[in-house]
Order: C-alpha cells, then structure tokens, then sequence
C-alpha cells in the first residue's frame, strides 16, 4: 500500500515539511510529489492525490470528500507577507478597474474578490487570470495580485508608483479573525484503507513543524534563505509571522472565509462543518 502526498512547492509551508525524513517515510509507503497549489488542487479533487497541505479554497470545494489533520495549517492574524495585491489606486477607488490575477492560486483569488466586494463594496471589477508575471500585468492591468515566491520577490524590490496590500493584514482588519490558506487534509478513502501510514505521516508533519518552529528555527531559516536568497532578518519575520496550528480561532476564520464564498457564489455548497481526522491518543500531544 502507497500514499501519495502533495508538498505546495513555496517557502510558507516549510515548516510541516523541513524536517521530514523522507527516505523512511517511503520505506513505509508514502510517495512525494511537489505541486503548485492549483496543481494540488486537481488532485485531490480527482483523486491522484491522498493527502496534502491543500489550498483552503480546495478544501472547501471538495470537504464532504475530506478530513483535515488537526493542529497543522498555514494561517496568519494579520500581515502574511506572501499574498500581495498591487494597485495604481487605493484600493477603494478601484471600481471599474481592470485586476490581473495570479493563476498559481484559487485560495488568494477568491479571498481578494470576497474582499474587495464585502468590505469595500467594489461589484464592477474586470478580472483576467493569467501567469504570474509582474511586468505584463501592471503594463496591462489597473492592479494584480501575486502569491507565494512571486509576491515575495517582488516586494523586495517594489514599484513604488502601486500600493502595495497584504490579503492577510486586510481580512484581519475587516473580520478580527485569522485567515486560514492552506490546510493538511487527507482523502476519506486513504484514512480508513491506509490508517497506519496516515498515523505515521501525521506525526511526521507535527515532528517537523515542531523542529522548524523551535528546536531548529534558526538553521531552518538559514537554509530557506540559502535557496531563496534575501536575507535572513527578511525570512525570520516571515515565518515569526506565520501561524501554523490549527485550533478554535483558525477554525473560526476558515468557515466565515468559507461563508462568503457561498454568498458571492464561489462555492456551490455550503461549508458550516470541518470535520477533522481523528488521531488517537496516542499522537495527539506529541510534544
């Protein structure tokens, strides 16, 4: 028997991931496959992948189908600094403007149409999705959104003719509550065949995670800044600003994000429960 696990291939979800150790977990049959999240997406709808730290918009779309790991997400309160709206106008005079989006994500998508539609009353936008190139969409566009490694490097060396908006630092504003991008969830059918590769994948995440977090902050910013450049003051506030439980408040966040989704017609079916897969005893206070 095989898992067959989804790794979102930017630096906000290193942490769950750094300190695996991969090799043994494929002895016990667990297979990596490194995606973009609209990559990841697809395949946990059509199910050619088992389990995965998904976009939460992907979560949403296909929840009857899944059960999310407790304690494990990429959240933010506030600030996220790897989700960044660029704009020639202040963001509430953009009515009637032209935003190019980023197709690397539907999570971030739609959490900027939800925003700007709720919180500042913007219903008449052109939206275009396309690949995320900085230089084409702000020559094209009134405004676009970058995501992941692309919204990061760009705002280490911004056009200071746009405003810059972080996605995170708006929704905190406006709703007081975490947003929740990113959730670890795994497929009904893979949790009851494959209980015991799960159980040992769960505590690998949250090994991981804790290690990256504490143990092991500092070598693991290190080694994130020696593959991405930057510098190392710029990647410690990145992930000090990062929250990766998954408890009450984030939960909170998650189905309010997911309320509005509905109510602008995103989602097609409502998403008033998150349902999460039960560990045991045995691993739920690792640590």
């Amino acid at each position: 028997m095989s898992i067959r696990i989804g790794e979102i291939s930017y630096t906000n979800i290193i942490p769950a991931f750094h300190f695996l150790d991969k090799r043994e977990l494929e002895t016990q049959g667990c297979l990596f496959y490194p995606k973009v999240p609209a990559e990841l997406n697809a395949g946990i709808k059509e199910g050619s992948i088992d389990a995965a730290g998904i976009s939460s918009f992907a979560y949403g779309e296909n929840a009857e189908e899944l059960e999310l790991f407790p304690d494990l997400s990429v959240s933010s309160y506030g600030k996220v600094g790897s989700i960044l709206f660029f704009s020639k106008k202040e963001i509430d005079k953009l009515e009637g403007s032209s935003i190019a989006l980023t197709s690397s994500s539907a999570t971030s998508v739609h959490l900027l149409k939800i925003i700007l539609a709720e919180f500042y009353n913007l219903t008449h936008i052109n939206y275009e999705t396309m690949h995320p190139d900085p230089k084409t969409m702000k020559m094209e566009h009134d405004a676009f959104l970058l995501i992941g490694d692309d919204a990061i490097r760009e705002s280490w060396s911004p056009d200071r003719s746009f405003f810059c908006y972080d996605l995170g630092e708006l929704w905190y504003q406006h709703t007081g509550l975490p947003m929740t991008y990113a959730v670890f969830a795994v497929r009904n059918a893979a949790a009851q065949k494959d209980q015991s590769i799960i159980k040992t994948l769960f505590k690998a995440f949250h090994y991981s995670k804790a290690l990256s977090l504490h143990s092991c902050f500092e070598q693991m910013v290190q080694d994130v800044q020696k593959e991405h450049g930057g510098t190392l003051s710029f990647w410690d506030d990145y992930f000090r600003g990062l929250h990766y439980d998954f408890r009450d408040k984030e939960k909170e966040g998650l189905l309010y994000y997911f309320e509005l989704l509905y109510k602008y017609g995103f989602l097609k079916t409502p998403v008033n429960h998150i349902p999460l897969w039960a560990a045991g005893n045995e691993v739920q206070y690792l640590f």
